[in-house]
């Protein structure tokens, strides 16, 4: 067909809500006019969001960096006794959430490494003295490979653990660990890891128990155009099954500090390439956020226009990506993050934890937003 036809059907199909196939997703991969799909997938958006971009108020405690894991991408796990190696207390985690402390809709985002030491009650009594010290906040708690290695602890189910953090506090989950779900990925890059089945198990359990969860894609390493496709149908498959998971998050890989140093950073068009694919093969996960941590904040702005209707949030201290050579921010402030969102030409929504959008900012205030430095 020829490439004038094979567009104008593309986009007839997306018009529609129709769903893409892989071929077409593999053809989007290979597509030279990037503006062209990033009009194709903002089309998509703005039929389920209009101009809005939302964003969180949030906190990210990632609580140790002391992890039993070997994996050849990871720049944030250590031994004991290993330069830059720590773990935080209950009450400095306590003190930590203090800022948030009566903010509506504020989220804590908690994940660290898999401790060698603490036993598995560490983790519902973290939940309930955070909860028990902010009511008000929402837990979005431990990905699935934690889960496993609580459950390991524990000497119990995923299920029986899932049920006992929820009675503890867990609201919802992260994303993380999903890397890309493709086997031959897994066995190379994080074998000692939880593999692809495992993880969409752990979040097929979760949303059986009423607990919603993210998405991830770690991208930009040794997956094929091809396997972002496999990792992308999986999650559509299984958002077909249980309809859980709130958002996609395609995610930058940092190669710094790694054993996979001497790879490239993806381009910031590949990063819009991926959430613009996401945007239209995920037909049945509602949100596609721009992770601006990894993404960047100049393509997290332009992101708004390739069908991330998402920024995440303030975030205000992430470890994770830092220290694998990360140069964006480590948290932003409120103001600066609705800026970046006014810079595309969006209207900033503030919004809760689960995605419900809070009252936005009067006309005034952002226009004042827009011009404070």
């Amino acid at each position: 067909m020829p490439r004038g036809d094979w567009h104008r059907t593309l986009e007839a199909k997306v018009r529609s809500g129709g769903r893409l196939a892989l071929e077409e997703g593999l053809a989007l991969y290979a597509e030279p006019d990037l503006a062209w799909l990033g009009g194709l997938a903002n089309l998509r958006r703005e039929q389920a969001f209009g101009n809005q971009t939302t964003y969180v108020v949030n906190l990210h405690l990632n609580y140790t960096n002391l992890c039993v894991g070997s994996c050849l991408f990871c720049a944030f796990a250590r031994r004991p006794g290993e330069p830059g190696a720590y773990e935080m207390t209950l009450e400095e985690m306590v003190e930590r959430i203090g800022t948030l402390r009566g903010v509506p809709g504020a989220e804590v985002h908690i994940v660290g490494g898999l401790h060698p030491k603490h036993p598995y009650r560490f983790y519902p009594d973290l939940l309930e003295a955070l909860h028990r010290a902010d009511p008000g906040v929402h837990l979005k708690a431990f990905t699935a490979v934690e889960i496993e290695h609580f459950a390991g602890l524990a000497g119990r189910s995923v299920e029986w653990v899932l049920e006992d953090l929820k009675a503890h506090g867990l609201g919802s989950m992260p994303g993380g660990g999903a890397e890309v779900l493709v086997e031959r990925i897994h066995r190379k890059l994080h074998p000692t890891k939880i593999g692809p089945d495992r993880w969409l198990e752990i979040h097929a359990c979760a949303h059986r128990l009423g607990i919603p969860t993210s998405a991830t894609m770690l991208a930009g390493h040794i997956e094929m155009p091809a396997e972002r496709l496999e990792h992308m149908d999986r999650l559509r498959q299984a958002q077909d099954r249980s309809g859980g998971f709130l958002a996609f998050i395609p995610l930058r890989f940092h190669p710094g500090n790694t054993r996979l140093a001497g790879l490239p950073l993806m381009s910031d068009e590949q990063v819009l390439r991926d959430l613009a694919i996401g945007r239209l093969m995920l037909d049945n996960i509602p949100h596609v956020k721009a992770y601006w941590v990894m993404s960047g904040l100049q393509a997290a702005v332009r992101a708004q226009w390739f069908g991330a209707d998402d920024l995440d949030g303030t975030v205000v201290e992430e470890r994770i990506t830092h220290m694998a050579g990360c140069l964006s921010p480590a948290g932003l402030a409120e103001e600066n993050l609705r800026r970046l969102i006014l810079e595309a030409g969006r209207q900033p929504v503030r919004r809760d934890a689960l995605y419900r959008p809070l009252e936005p900012l009067p006309v005034e205030d952002e226009a004042s937003c827009a011009s404070t430095s």
